[in-house]
C-alpha cells in the first residue's frame, strides 16, 4: 500500500474519532462495567536486560491508565520471549487465562472461542487505525482477533569495518554472500555469515531464506508449500555453499540461537546476518558500523521482505470486556505506540503513528524498514496449525543443513506435520 492510501485511512480514522464513535458492545448486561476490576496482563519482554526491560514501559502505561480510569487496576506480568507463549498456554489450560496477553500467536485461542474480537473491545478509531497489511494477518474467518502490537521487517546487516578490511562490497546475490563470506573467513572472522537455525527463532531465519529463494511457507492460495522445489533448492544451497564450506562459524546453525548470533554481531565477531531494527540499535551502541541492504536473492536483491508482528489479545474468561477495551484503546494511542517503537527501534502498527515516524528525522534510520512494512509477507498467523508448523521448524530445520542432512527429507517431514495439523483445524 502506498503512503497516500495510508494517509486517507488515517484521515478516515480522524473523522471517526471526531464523531466520538465507538465499537458496538454486545451483551453489556452480562459483563463487567462497574465496580473495581483488576486486569491481569501478561506481556513479552523485548529488552536485553534490567535496564531496558519492557516491564518499565508497561508499568508506566498501566500507571497512567489507572490514574485516568479509577476503579480499574492493571496487574502487569512481563515474561521472557522464550517463556511467554508457553506460560500463557499453561494459564489458559488451567482455567486461569489472563485478561490481556501480548504474545506471538493468537489463532488457536480465537478458534477455540476464547478471545473477544476487535469489534467487541475497541473503539472504531482504534481498530480502523491498524495498518491493513497487519490487521489482515490478525484475522480468523474474517474477524480481527489478533491485534498487531509491534512490527518489524528484515534486512541483511553487515559489519562495514570487517568488509572494508576484506576489500569486499555489500552482497546483492547469494553468490555474493558466498564470496564475501569466504573473504571474511580468510581474515579469521568468527562468523562470516551467522545462520541461526536453532530453536529460539529459526522460523524467521527459515522464512527469510525461503522468500529470497522465490518460495515461502504457503502458496498463492494459502496452502502450505514448505517442501516446494524452491524451498528445497534454497536449503540445498545453504547446506552446500555456506555450511558445507565452513562459512557459518564455530557453532552449528541448528544449535545457534538468534540471541547468540545478535550478541556476536554487536561484539564485532560476525560479518553478515539477517537482522531487524533492534539489532541495529544495539550494535551501534557497541560501536559497530552497521551496513544494511535488502535480502540478497538468487539473481539480485529480493523483491519481497519478511515482516514480523506480535499480537495483543483479550481473553473472555474473566468477563472484563469493557475494561480490556478501555486499556487497549489507551495502549494504542500514538504516544504509547511511538514510545515503545522508539525504545526498541521497532515499527508502529498504526497509520497515525507511522505518519508521525515518517515525518520525524530522528527516525531516519528506520525509514527503510518502514517503507518495506506495508508490502511485507508475514507468517501464516491466521492458521491454527501455524503453532504446530512453527514448532516443527524450530525442532528440525537445523538438521537440514548438517553435513549429512537431507533438505528434501527434513522439509518433507515439517510439511507433513503442518498439513496434518491443518487438516485437523
Amino acid at each position: 500500500m502506498d503512503r497516500s492510501v495510508q494517509r486517507r485511512l488515517v484521515g478516515l480514522t480522524a473523522v471517526v474519532a471526531a464523531l466520538g464513535m465507538t465499537a458496538t458492545l454486545s451483551g453489556c448486561g452480562t459483563e463487567s462495567g462497574s465496580g473495581d476490576v483488576t486486569l491481569k496482563f501478561v506481556a513479552a519482554d523485548y529488552g536485553t536486560g534490567a535496564e531496558n526491560s519492557s516491564e518499565k514501559y508497561w508499568d508506566d502505561v498501566a500507571g497512567k491508565f489507572e490514574k485516568a480510569n479509577p476503579g480499574i487496576k492493571v496487574d502487569v506480568n512481563v515474561l521472557s520471549w522464550k517463556d511467554v507463549d508457553r506460560e500463557v498456554a499453561a494459564m489458559v489450560k488451567a482455567g486461569d487465562a489472563p485478561d490481556i496477553a501480548q504474545i506471538g500467536a493468537y489463532a488457536d485461542y480465537a478458534s477455540a472461542g476464547k478471545l473477544y474480537n476487535a469489534d467487541e473491545m475497541l473503539a472504531i478509531r482504534t481498530s480502523a487505525n491498524f495498518l491493513p497489511s497487519l490487521s489482515d494477518a490478525g484475522r480468523v474467518d474474517g474477524e480481527l482477533y489478533g491485534l498487531p502490537f509491534v512490527a518489524s521487517t528484515r534486512l541483511l546487516f553487515y559489519n562495514k569495518e570487517l568488509f572494508a578490511k576484506a576489500g569486499i562490497d555489500a552482497p546483492q546475490t547469494w553468490d555474493d554472500i558466498q564470496n564475501d563470506a569466504a573473504a571474511l573467513k580468510q581474515r579469521d572472522v568468527n562468523y562470516p555469515f551467522a545462520l541461526p537455525l536453532g530453536p529460539e527463532e529459526s522460523q524467521a531465519e527459515t522464512m527469510m531464506w525461503m522468500l529470497s529463494g522465490g518460495g515461502g511457507y504457503t502458496d498463492d492460495v494459502g496452502s502450505y508449500s514448505i517442501d516446494s522445489p524452491q524451498n528445497i533448492a534454497t536449503f540445498q544451497w545453504l547446506k552446500n555453499n555456506l555450511v558445507g564450506k565452513g562459512l557459518t562459524g564455530p557453532v552449528a546453525p541448528g544449535k545457534l540461537d538468534r540471541a547468540t548470533a545478535f550478541d556476536a554481531f554487536t561484539k564485532g565477531q560476525v560479518g553478515m546476518l539477517n537482522g531487524h531494527p533492534t539489532l541495529m540499535q544495539e550494535a551501534e551502541k557497541k560501536g559497530i558500523d552497521v551496513g544494511m541492504v535488502p535480502l540478497p536473492g538468487v539473481n539480485g536483491p529480493s523483491k519481497g521482505s519478511m515482516g514480523v508482528a506480535d499480537w495483543m489479545m483479550g481473553f473472555k474468561e474473566n468477563g472484563h470486556r469493557e475494561e480490556i477495551g478501555k486499556f487497549l484503546d489507551f495502549a494504542y494511542t500514538d504516544d504509547n505506540v511511538l514510545a515503545f517503537a522508539d525504545q526498541y527501534d521497532l515499527l508502529p502498527v498504526t497509520g497515525s503513528a507511522s505518519e508521525v515516524m515518517e515525518a520525524d528525522e530522528k527516525y531516519k534510520a528506520l525509514y527503510e524498514f518502514l517503507e518495506a512494512l506495508p508490502n511485507s509477507q508475514l507468517y501464516p498467523f491466521g492458521k491454527t496449525s501455524w503453532a504446530t508448523a512453527s514448532e516443527a521448524i524450530k525442532e528440525k530445520i537445523g538438521s537440514a543443513v548438517e553435513p549429512d542432512g537431507n533438505p528434501e527429507g527434513i522439509l518433507g517431514q515439517i510439511s507433513d506435520e503442518a498439513r496434518r495439523a491443518e487438516a485437523a483445524e
